[in-house]
């Protein structure tokens, strides 16, 4: 969950968001539309549909600002409502609920405040919208921000929701991102994160030229004060077909160390059933690759545990995968049927054992993430420092600092040592700063 907070020095809107790094990009859109539109007093809830836990934690999160905001304009927006938009209308919470495309545009925050607009707009999402979507125009204190550069996904993965909520796939332009990132850069964004529902898939849709490779080249060449760049999720496949993302994944210092693949599973014949584009040797191979040419790269990757069907066999296949692909960053999710996707109509494991299933892999999983700051320990990494005494190393993993050693903002070179705290995070030595 991201919280996207009230400011002290002026009234805005209280947008709090769910799941992934396109919802969190677009919780700041909504925040500025929302002030734009003069909707100060809304409390907004973007949701997330991709389990059933994402859900709960929405309800149960607006039961408790509505507690907290008696007097609010209570809007409820995102995938969850998209797809069911009666659901959350129906609780007696919620004044207004709006659509994925609706929640971007200020006009829909302006209508909400009279009373006697509809109550829910949620439009169909089966064409691709003709408008852009709204620049983010401040970072808002912060130094690191999400820019999404694609929409919807054409995959129809068996277990995934996303397309009934997101609609097709489609490319934002390239000039409009590059737009976007030079206005957070010229603000003090000194990090930018490209995100997507498939962020691999930029530039191939049908009419469309370029890929993925071509856009970050594009980026870095043009934008020479954009500092630090990261990817969010990507399907392992464009890691075979794009030979210039590769390289620049490989070789440009301004690329952080850091990906994220979008895996699910370990068995070959789950990841069939999934209608996944990849196999396991992929997984592997795709590793080993970016290791020999990145030897201090981090890997992570999304894990579901307990697909239906899958057996004691196949799961141990995933359990084995986070070892042979050097993955150390994991997202483990227990399989959650969702309503509409095919994989709900095939019947599902014992509960418990999808439980299990999914607390082994986290074990797994925990140890993996130990095990890989551990070895950094003694080495030197670059960290942006996103509060006092904390930042996130290019590697992305948690960097505790002293707190006077440097600023806000500050990215800061360290020798890294143990931290002793919590287990999950090194100590940063502060050596030089830019």
């Amino acid at each position: 969950m991201t919280d996207t907070s009230r400011r002290d020095d002026a009234p805005t809107p209280l947008v709090v968001g769910f799941g992934c790094r396109l919802n969190a990009s677009e919780s700041r859109m909504i925040r500025e539309q929302c002030t734009l539109a003069g909707a100060h007093n809304a409390v907004v809830i973007n949701t997330c549909a991709v389990t059933r836990e994402a859900e709960r934690q929405a309800r149960q999160t607006i039961r408790r600002l509505r507690r907290e905001n008696p007097d609010a304009l209570m809007i409820v927006t995102g995938c969850a409502p998209q797809i069911d938009p009666s659901r959350w209308e129906s609780m007696p919470e919620v004044d207004r609920v709006l659509g994925n495309r609706e929640k971007l545009h200020a006009h829909f925050y302006r209508e909400a405040l009279d009373a006697r607009s509809q109550r829910v707009q949620v439009a169909s999402i089966a064409e691709i919208p003709e408008d852009m979507p709204p620049f983010i125009r401040e970072r808002d204190g912060r130094f690191r921000a999400f820019v999404h550069i694609q929409q919807g996904c054409d995959h129809a993965c068996t277990f995934c929701v996303v397309p009934l909520a997101r609609g097709p796939g489609y490319s934002l332009p390239k000039d409009h991102i590059l737009e976007q990132i030079r206005l957070l850069v010229a603000d003090g964004v000194r990090e930018i994160v490209l995100s997507g529902v498939d962020v691999a898939s930029w530039g191939r849709e049908a009419g469309a030229s370029g890929t993925l490779g071509d856009l970050v080249r594009h980026l870095l060449d043009d934008l020479p004060d954009l500092e630090r760049l990261r990817l969010s999720s990507l399907d392992p496949v464009i890691l075979a077909t794009d030979s210039t993302l590769f390289d620049l994944l490989t070789r440009e210092p301004r690329i952080m160390g850091h990906l994220h693949l979008s895996v699910q599973s370990g068995s070959d014949l789950i990841l069939k059933r999934m209608r996944r584009r990849h196999r396991r040797a992929l997984v592997v191979d795709t590793a080993r690759r970016l290791r020999d040419a990145r030897p201090d790269l981090a890997l992570g990757a999304d894990l579901i545990a307990g697909f239906p069907t899958e057996s004691e066999d196949d799961f141990r296949q995933t359990l084995e995968l986070i070892g042979d692909a050097g993955l150390s960053h994991l997202h483990i999710f227990p399989y959650s049927p969702r309503p509409g996707t095919k994989a709900a109509l095939i019947p599902g494991l014992d509960p418990g054992l999808v439980k299990d299933r999914a607390r082994l892999l986290r074990e797994r999983a925990d140890q993996a993430f130990r095990d890989f700051l551990h070895a950094r320990i003694g080495s030197e990494t670059n960290v942006l420092v996103e509060k006092p005494g904390f930042g996130h190393a290019e590697e992305y993993f948690p960097v505790r600092l002293e707190e006077d050693a440097a600023l806000p903002g500050d990215i800061v070179r360290v020798c890294l040592e143990p931290d002793e705290r919590d287990g999950a995070s090194l100590f940063g030595k502060v050596i030089s700063k830019r």
